[in-house]
């Protein structure tokens, strides 16, 4: 048997023992929403999350959403109403966040490899990029001389520190996101001398660290880093990006993140300037938000192993399935959606519809008794499940999704 990763607080069960999520019963948004599978986004946790961070940053901090996380379009109209500003990492991205009511002035386009025609409507929109390179600087220069408008630039720095323990390591060494640390002054300098709007700096280490520690040197490194470039440009950024990097405990003993902890030192380390940095976050506002309901179509057994098989799988949740980023597949909370609180008394493997063996949502978990029509919920399925997910692999259906 193995363990599954803790299910978030909030989701309990009605009298027949099925999970409710925003007050209602996964019996009747499935009904609702017609079939499975089905991700169901619960608004109120996300507005309780931002509302836990923003009494525990700096007051005045500006906080960021990153849409890649759950680019949902109620979601994202949830999250305009909530937030300082979007950061998208595409010409797509960019749209669907001007359609989801973000004005273009409150929005940042990072990510390498910008298109033309991506850094021109990032110029025509208003949107600030986030240069990636001193050659996407001249590009974006070039772009907006033709274009006759002056452009928002801002500049993304590599710097020479990573976030320790972070899942992925956004910085420090050879990478392709940003502009080492050391060749940033000259690009800002360049930046003023031509005329552009000067936003300031995003400065990005790494992401899903549990580690509040961690972060806290990193954001102290960050400030730190972002004054000397201030000082040494002779050119104070007007918004410094720290990124985010906040995890959430997807897997058995991981403990939540203290973000009150990260507060308080970071309000320490800005003090009166807060209102000119941003917190960047994605998975740690929407992941917790978020279930994907599967159906059991199949109850099979194989060599004294049992397999529940659903209608879902990896072509929807790619990193429950554990292929998105992990090295080591370890479980995600899951639970059966239609006996939610019942004690187990077998052990299962959940497994999905696609014709390889690498579709698999819980490996040997011990969960109640289920059957064919049973309903499977896979937690933390708020952020990079469906749009993070090989949606067309095999030609199965998209899901279902839904906000309530």
């Amino acid at each position: 048997m193995k363990p599954t990763g803790p299910i978030p607080p909030g989701y309990d069960a009605d009298a027949q023992g099925r999970v409710v999520i925003a007050g209602r019963n996964v019996d009747a948004l499935i009904g609702e929403a017609g079939d499975t599978p089905l991700f169901v986004y619960d608004r109120a946790m996300i507005a309780a999350r931002i509302a836990r961070l923003r009494a525990a940053m700096p007051a005045g901090i500006n906080l960021h959403y990153a849409i890649k996380a759950n680019p949902f379009a109620d979601v994202l109209e949830t999250m305009a109403q909530s937030v300082d500003g979007f950061d998208v990492a595409s010409g797509g991205e960019l749209a669907t966040a001007m359609g989801a009511g973000m004005a273009a002035a409150r929005i940042s386009f990072a990510g390498p490899g910008k298109r033309a025609r991506e850094l021109e409507a990032a110029i025509r929109a208003g949107a600030t990029i986030n240069l990636e390179s001193e050659r996407e600087a001249d590009r974006a220069l070039s772009a907006a001389e033709a274009l006759g408008l002056t452009p928002r630039l801002a500049v993304r720095v590599n710097p020479d520190f990573d976030l320790k323990g972070s899942g992925m390591r956004m910085g420090g060494g050879a990478k392709p996101f940003g502009v080492d640390a050391a060749r940033v002054v000259p690009l800002v300098r360049h930046l003023v001398a031509a005329g552009a709007d000067y936003r300031g700096l995003h400065i990005f280490a790494g992401s899903q660290s549990l580690d509040a520690g961690a972060i806290i040197e990193t954001q102290a490194n960050t400030v730190a880093l972002a004054r000397l470039i201030d000082a040494e440009s002779g050119t104070a950024a007007p918004l410094v990006n720290l990124g985010g990097g906040f995890g959430v405990p997807y897997f058995a003993g991981d403990v939540p993140l203290d973000v009150e902890a990260i507060g308080a030192a970071l309000a320490a380390q800005v003090g009166a300037e807060a209102s000119r940095y941003a917190i960047e976050l994605g998975r740690w506002m929407v992941a917790e938000a978020g279930v994907y309901l599967t159906r059991i179509v199949d109850r099979k057994d194989s060599h004294g192993k049992t397999f529940l098989v659903t209608d879902g799988g990896l072509h929807h949740q790619l990193a429950a399935s554990g292929n998105f980023g992990t090295v080591v597949r370890r479980n995600y909370p899951v639970a059966v959606a239609t006996r939610f609180g019942a004690p187990g008394d077998e052990v299962v493997s959940v497994v999905g519809c696609l014709c390889t063996p690498l579709d698999r949502l819980a490996d040997d978990v011990l969960l109640p008794a289920a059957d064919v029509g049973d309903v499977i919920a896979v937690f933390l399925a708020g952020a990079y499940g469906a749009t993070a997910s090989p949606a067309a692999f095999l030609g199965h259906a998209p899901a279902c999704e839904m906000a309530v």
